[in-house]
């Protein structure tokens, strides 16, 4: 691909993503995410003037938004995070897990899934879209609620797991994120290599008062954590989460580090949401078991949140949590959904009419989930005044 060729299909994208932004104030008001914007305006662009593989030597600067994002979320797993409602956190969380793992066998049955194809789904269904969720929950000034700090709380650990069940299904079929297979043998060294870099940063921050907070000292940190996790079989996200870890660790994040990373995700992140819109093929979607598949999975996505509700008991709402605001809070998938679906497929962990249905999936408990949640929050607003 040439230059111009090349500088092409950038500019396409950049205008995309301008489109898609000038759009998003005007949906905001019927809680539509940009998200939502960028993979329909994407899946436009991918079956008409813009096929996906002209994105091929683009993948590398969409990924590195998603990296970041996964960085950013590392970076709040700390020490202090569990200080609030420890016990109703690790319930709710343990619940979003585990409930969807009850779908295994009649999603295997009915639709002739393989394993690791089965497994993950069930991390699409575990993971929760915690950029989405947040966001609005601070534009409505219910971040430092009750039931705004649980959802902190869930939200960051929650993706954790399914993070783990997508490691599992890609080692389970052979397959990892880089090119070859290294088989079981990856987790055991992916540990080994947390373990001795959670006490490199332990000796640092002992004998350095500086912290690191140079663009490319934080560059060097994500990609190569991110870089360590693709070598060790597991995934680039778990590494580039774990990076976040460390250098949460290394002291607290300076104004400087927040402004690099917003930076890198307000310019990649939409460039990766219009490059997963452009893989979803329309001929899927006039295939009946593709829509068949994502109803199920929907179906299941909501269940499966509404079922964390059980998590909050009583003596958390005498003090103030409101069950159904973290309920709808957790419904949406958001980015971690789209994310394990795009990485399955590169994969060829699941073939083109599944991706698809874990996209609809995606998209509907996205926009479902935080229509549900803008309405609470109204509610909640107006009994309060």
């Amino acid at each position: 691909m040439g230059h111009s060729t090349l500088l092409g299909t950038l500019l396409t994208l950049l205008i995309g993503v301008l489109l898609a932004r000038l759009s998003a104030g005007w949906m905001a008001r019927w809680a539509v995410p940009a998200i939502v914007l960028e993979l329909v305006l994407g899946f436009a662009l991918g079956n008409t003037v813009l096929p996906f593989e002209r994105m091929a030597p683009l993948s590398g600067l969409t990924e590195l938004g998603v990296l970041t994002l996964f960085f950013q979320v590392g970076l709040e797993v700390r020490g202090d995070l569990l200080a609030s409602r420890r016990a109703a956190i690790l319930r709710t969380v343990a619940l979003s897990f585990f409930t969807p793992l009850l779908a295994f066998w009649p999603l295997r049955s009915w639709f002739s899934l393989s394993t690791p194809t089965t497994l993950l789904c069930l991390a699409v269904l575990s993971a929760t879209g915690t950029g989405v969720t947040l966001r609005v929950l601070a534009q409505r000034g219910a971040l430092q609620t009750p039931s705004g700090r649980l959802l902190v709380g869930v939200s960051v650990l929650d993706d954790l797991p399914a993070i783990g069940l997508l490691a599992i299904a890609t080692a389970s079929a052979g397959l990892r994120l880089g090119s070859g297979g290294i088989g079981w043998s990856g987790p055991l060294v992916g540990g080994v290599a947390a373990v001795l870099s959670w006490q490199a940063v332990g000796w640092w921050t002992g004998r350095h008062s500086r912290r690191p907070a140079s663009a490319l000292g934080i560059l060097m940190l994500l990609i190569g954590a991110a870089w360590l996790g693709e070598a060790c079989g597991l995934t680039s996200l778990l590494g580039a989460l774990w990076g976040g870890v460390l250098m949460a660790r290394l002291g607290p994040v300076e104004e400087d580090v927040q402004k690099v990373l917003s930076v890198l995700s307000e310019v990649f992140l939409p460039l990766y949401f219009i490059s997963v819109g452009m893989r979803i093929g329309a001929g899927t979607l006039l295939q009946p078991q593709a829509w068949q598949l994502a109803a199920v999975l929907v179906v299941m996505a909501v269940l499966s949140k509404l079922a964390c509700g059980l998590g909050i008991r009583r003596s958390d709402r005498e003090q103030g949590v409101d069950r159904w605001l973290v309920v709808f809070g957790l419904i949406p998938r958001g980015l971690p959904g789209l994310v394990f679906a795009s990485t399955a497929l590169s994969q060829g962990l699941i073939d083109p009419q599944q991706f698809s249905a874990l996209v609809l999936m995606v998209t509907v408990t996205t926009v479902g989930g935080l229509l549900l949640l803008e309405r609470r929050l109204s509610r909640l607003q107006t009994t309060r005044s």
